[in-house]
């Protein structure tokens, strides 16, 4: 008897476990102005065929296009009474359409992410052109005379030169009822091309009260209360993503280690370095590195804020300490190299800022 072939699940790039993805979510936390924006312009005379979703990353953005994208393809008609008189972007949780999109299987939605390379066992540094490229096909392909094809690039940052290209010439060239929805963390890196061609919404960082509540919502079984919530919101810096990320795991036991170490600075105890560097470089805990990072850049950004007053060379120092991590972790990504260097390094160099005069 034939055996059945195995089947492999792909994982998805940005994935937390146990949270919804952008996709499978309903609700949309904070935003609501943007929101509007965007539900004035689907039912107005004249809709842009591309949009730039900015801001940082982890505030809901891909949440958003994903409200953007099913409302358009639940109401194709953008001039129909229901569209006129609807208040939000809601779709009705039983609807096809909402079925179909969160189960990824909506044959009018491309997503466009960091492909999984199977031989590596990781996920893809940059998004690569074979993933533009697919619009060639997408938009090929035949639609019904009213509905929309919508693309989702997410995010823009993560193209090389030879996708931005790509990218940019179909957004010359668009179909017809066609959307483009170009997420960014940072809109202006984006080629300037690309930026003109596309209306522009920026999102701001959640307000803490909205962190919380997300926090109540996605991750109920792992919640903390009081003076740790607080800590954890103040370090999340208005990105849902981030206060996840240092909820699920050791992101807490790593906040609450970078803390204590960097108070020290710069006489830093050697064996709790080594053993926070340990937890944050463990293998297959991506959660543990990015929370460090993030925790690094948030603690780097209040002592840069902090020593405003102390003079250029201090600030000088801390820019280049933010620069040199920043560097180090992109190659360490791309290169799979040692994430435990990377953190030796980041206390050495913190250790030597803190040294110099006030």
């Amino acid at each position: 008897m034939a055996r059945a072939p195995q089947v492999v699940e792909v994982p998805e790039v940005d994935a937390l476990p146990g949270v919804p993805l952008p996709r499978q979510r309903q609700r949309l936390i904070g935003h609501g102005n943007v929101e509007q924006e965007l539900l004035e312009a689907y039912r107005s005379e004249r809709l842009h065929h591309a949009w730039i979703l900015g801001g940082p990353k982890g505030i809901g953005k891909a949440t958003l296009a994903y409200r953007f994208a099913r409302f358009a393809l639940r109401h194709p008609d953008r001039f129909a009474p229901d569209v006129a008189a609807a208040a939000t972007l809601d779709v009705e949780p039983g609807h096809i359409v909402t079925q179909q999109v969160a189960a990824g299987a909506h044959p009018n939605i491309l997503h466009l992410r960091r492909p999984w390379d199977e031989k590596s066992k990781r996920f893809k540094t940059e998004l690569p052109v074979d993933e533009i490229r697919r619009t060639v096909s997408f938009f090929g392909t035949t639609a019904g005379d009213r509905a929309w094809r919508i693309c989702i690039v997410d995010a823009a940052d993560e193209m090389n030169a030879s996708s931005a290209n790509a990218l940019l010439k179909i957004l010359e060239e668009p179909p017809s009822r066609c959307l483009f929805l170009v997420l960014s963390h940072a809109p202006g890196r984006l080629l300037p091309t690309i930026r003109s061609r596309c209306r522009r919404v920026d999102l701001s960082p959640l307000e803490p009260g909205e962190v919380a509540e997300g926090l109540r919502e996605l991750a109920a079984d792992q919640m903390v209360e009081g003076q740790e919530l607080d800590q954890l919101v103040a370090f999340a810096d208005g990105s849902l993503r981030s206060a996840l990320t240092l909820l699920s795991g050791d992101g807490l036991a790593i906040n609450k280690g970078f803390i204590a170490l960097a108070e020290q600075a710069p006489n830093v105890d050697v064996a709790a370095l080594h053993g926070l560097a340990d937890l944050v470089s463990a293998r297959g805990q991506t959660d543990n590195w990015e929370s460090f990072l993030h925790i690094a850049r948030q603690w780097l950004h209040g002592r840069m804020k902090q020593d405003a007053s102390a003079g250029p060379a201090r600030l000088v120092s801390w820019a280049q300490l933010w620069e040199k991590m920043n560097r180090a972790a992109a190659e360490t990504d791309a290169l799979n190299l040692d994430r435990k260097q990377v953190v030796l390094d980041v206390f050495r160099n913190l250790s030597q800022v803190m040294r110099m005069p006030a």
